[in-house]
């Protein structure tokens, strides 16, 4: 009789990952020492060279030496807290980072360098790695799985073993928690955590607290459910889809920001995500602002350009101003849009309060892709 295990659920994590396209190996193999290795040593959590490679083919017409440039900066985001180099390397990796380039006639401009190709999935470096040793100060930890794009240490995912009843997905949360006071380099460029017992599985941002850990219920925006599969099966093929891990990367992902200097971070829920999805492309369809007819979903609404989106139903604390700002930056940042304004209409001064405050703090998603207009849009 096969043993059901912790290596059991890492196995099969790793099964469902290749499923999606991401390459995968195992720790020791490209630990130190090691023929092949592509880490130095345990302190470096950063795979270099992927990194490198992907830096000089996202950017052909930049010099490798302004590249090099980028990279340091990348590995090394600035701020005085965790979360503060975590923001500035989240801005990095979603507008690029700033490389310095020598102009003919002498002078030096900063130039915006991408680090991810957020368009063309595969165009990028996808690569899920177990047992994976790191250390830090006097710590030394082993993470069980880390999911590396281009290189980036952007998720982690934590695994606890379904036969003890003594452990389960919050002694995992737990064990992240222990992770990120200790191996504080390896957080600082991470985006998505991930915890499970092979029964339940939980995913969210590097500062939420066990209550804001919530299951992500679909693969897709089709199936509202899927009861017959596992949990963890369900987070990971939902998630960790390349163009649903990328989408997530630019879209969904916000730092609430009230001035007090205490950043927290925030991740869409899995109807957050839909609903936004389906709200761009019904806008597009809606406005007939869109010409590659391929790209849209035509099940959610009707003709083109009748001018009629739809509507998004919340529950009650379900996060309906989250999903506004969601759904306008995403909107924003679509060039076919070309910069528009957006109006919200309230029905009460304590909705207005509370929008206001959500998308003065969220400022980051409501930016403008800097290729694609001249003035910033209007709320």
């Amino acid at each position: 009789m096969t043993s059901f295990n912790e290596s059991t659920v890492e196995t099969a994590a790793l099964s469902w990952l290749s499923s999606l396209g991401w390459q995968t190996d195992y720790g020791p193999d490209i630990a130190p020492d090691t023929p092949g290795a592509e880490r130095t040593d345990f302190t470096q959590v950063v795979l270099e060279e992927r990194l490198r490679d992907a830096l000089l083919n996202l950017n052909p017409d930049l010099p490798p030496s302004a590249l090099e440039t980028g990279l340091r900066q990348l590995i090394n985001p600035v701020g005085p807290t965790l979360e503060a180099r975590n923001r500035s390397f989240h801005h990095a990796l979603t507008r690029g980072v700033t490389v310095p380039v020598r102009r003919p006639d002498g002078t030096t401009s900063g130039e915006p360098a991408a680090v991810v190709d957020f368009e063309n999935p595969a165009n990028n470096d996808w690569l899920a790695v177990n047992q994976v040793t790191v250390r830090e100060n006097q710590s030394t930890r082993r993470a069980d799985i880390v999911l590396f794009l281009n290189g980036l240490p952007l998720g982690i995912i934590e695994l606890k073993n379904p036969a003890d009843e003594n452990a389960d997905v919050w002694d995992a949360w737990n064990q992240l928690q222990t992770y990120k006071a200790e191996l504080p380099t390896l957080f600082s460029m991470n985006e998505v955590l991930m915890v499970s017992d092979g029964l339940h599985a939980r995913v969210s941002t590097l500062t939420a607290g066990k209550e804001w850990f919530k299951p992500w219920k679909t693969m897709d925006d089709q199936e509202p459910g899927a009861a017959n599969l596992p949990e963890l099966q369900v987070m990971l093929e939902g998630v960790c889809e390349q163009s649903n891990f990328l989408n997530i990367l630019r879209d969904f992902i916000v730092f609430d920001d009230d001035g007090s200097g205490k950043l927290i971070k925030k991740m869409a829920g899995y109807h957050q995500f839909h609903a936004v999805q389906a709200a761009v492309e019904e806008t597009l369809r809606a406005t007939e602002l869109q010409e590659i007819a391929s790209r849209m979903a035509t099940r959610h609404g009707g003709a083109p350009g009748d001018r009629r989106i739809g509507v998004v139903w919340h529950n009650q604390g379900s996060g309906k101003s989250l999903t506004m700002a969601f759904y306008a930056g995403a909107v924003i940042r679509d060039p076919a849009m070309n910069n528009p304004t957006i109006v919200v209409l309230t029905d009460r001064n304590d909705l207005d309060d509370q929008l206001f405050g959500t998308f003065s703090r969220c400022r980051d998603l409501l930016r403008q892709d800097p290729a694609q207009a001249e003035s910033r849009a209007d709320l």
